[in-house]
């Protein structure tokens, strides 16, 4: 439904431009490309509307990947139908002849996408091999847009539950970090603990042990890689958070390896539970589940804490976040990103979340 979505958005768009290109309206820029749920690299860029001239206005696009769209994005955002609606309203196509914004609401067509989103819209109830529920609704790329699962699917999730678990996409600082500054703001969601999930693997990697190496006990490349994990840590007790770390256990982990990350762990006051759960299923899991519940019921989060204002320009969003969870010293832009901040200036978007 999103690929249709999307690709319905873009033929209309091509058609409008094609039937009104007569009286003299065209596009400086467009914006809105097709997708497809294939990475396929040789349809990135191309050029359309070749051939007879009732084919249309020969144009540079191309395709992306459908979780890549904005119309995913859009849905994992949307509170109801009628957000949805708004939403897609507000998608900008691209700029006219004048410098002004040409967006889905000047076609008049937004009604008809989200009728073709209406039972997209709705979470997808699935069940583990152990017979638990769980939803699995929505995938926006988290290096391109937020990166977490539909709030609908969340608050439904919710309501059924008493311990609710979601993951956010790609670690504890992009990830974590767009799931509170735009997922939890925009829903007022407050989680009341965040698990840390780290291997003996993925610390050693960071402590500059060779992956050719890291499934070899080295406690030294461990011990460097606890500077990686204190910095997650630090930035997400930044948001207010309450932490614990969820080992995820191999079979090639050492035992001494597993007791030194514990002992790390304990030495900095967060809790740490091994995870087993890819051998024994949720048996594997009760001391992970146990500690969770203990830690929410003694030492539950404080409100969060976001890492900027909205009313922060978007150059100091960009910095906060660069210097606060990134570690960064400063922040530098080329021509295209300075560009694109014009352009949100002009818009009038610095309000919104990046």
């Amino acid at each position: 439904a999103v690929t249709t979505a999307t690709n319905m958005i873009a033929a209309l768009l091509d058609n409008y431009l094609f039937q009104h290109r007569d009286d003299g309206f065209a596009l400086k820029e467009v914006l809105w490309k097709r997708v497809l749920d294939v990475n396929d690299r040789s349809l990135r860029n191309i050029v359309t509307g070749l051939g007879p001239k009732t084919d249309g206005i020969p144009a540079e696009t191309g395709f992306d990947i459908t979780p890549a769209s904005e119309i995913m994005a859009i849905l994992c955002l949307s509170k109801d139908l009628d957000d949805l609606r708004r939403r897609i309203d507000n998608i900008l196509l691209g700029i006219k002849m004048d410098d002004t914004p040409f967006y889905v609401r000047d076609m008049g067509v937004g009604g008809a996408i989200t009728v073709l989103l209406m039972d997209a819209i709705k979470p997808n109830l699935v069940q583990t091999t152990e017979q638990t529920p769980g939803f699995v609704h929505g995938g926006p790329f988290a290096n391109i847009a937020h990166g977490c699962n539909t709030l609908l699917a969340t608050q439904m999730a919710m309501t059924f539950a008493d311990y609710v678990v979601t993951e956010a996409g790609f670690g504890a600082d992009l990830g974590a970090e767009k799931f509170f500054d735009i997922k939890c703001r925009k829903s007022g969601l407050q989680p009341k603990l965040t698990v840390i999930v780290a291997t003996t693997q993925g610390l050693k990697m960071h402590g500059g042990v060779p992956v050719e190496a890291i499934k070899e006990p080295n406690m030294e490349g461990l011990a460097k890689g606890f500077d990686n994990l204190d910095r997650h840590i630090r930035n997400l007790k930044g948001f207010g958070q309450s932490v614990v770390v969820a080992f995820n256990r191999f079979d090639t982990d050492a035992e001494e390896e597993i007791e030194f990350v514990r002992q790390h762990c304990n030495s900095i006051g967060v809790g740490f539970a091994i995870n087993n759960a890819f051998h024994e299923g949720g048996e594997g899991a009760k001391e992970l589940a146990q500690l969770v519940v203990d830690t929410i019921e003694q030492q539950p989060s404080h409100p969060l804490t976001y890492t900027y204002a909205d009313n922060d320009s978007i150059k100091t969003k960009v910095e906060k976040v660069c210097r606060k969870i990134y570690g960064a010293s400063s922040v530098s832009y080329g021509k295209t990103a300075e560009a694109a901040l014009l352009r949100i200036q002009k818009l009038g978007l610095e309000h919104y979340p990046v």
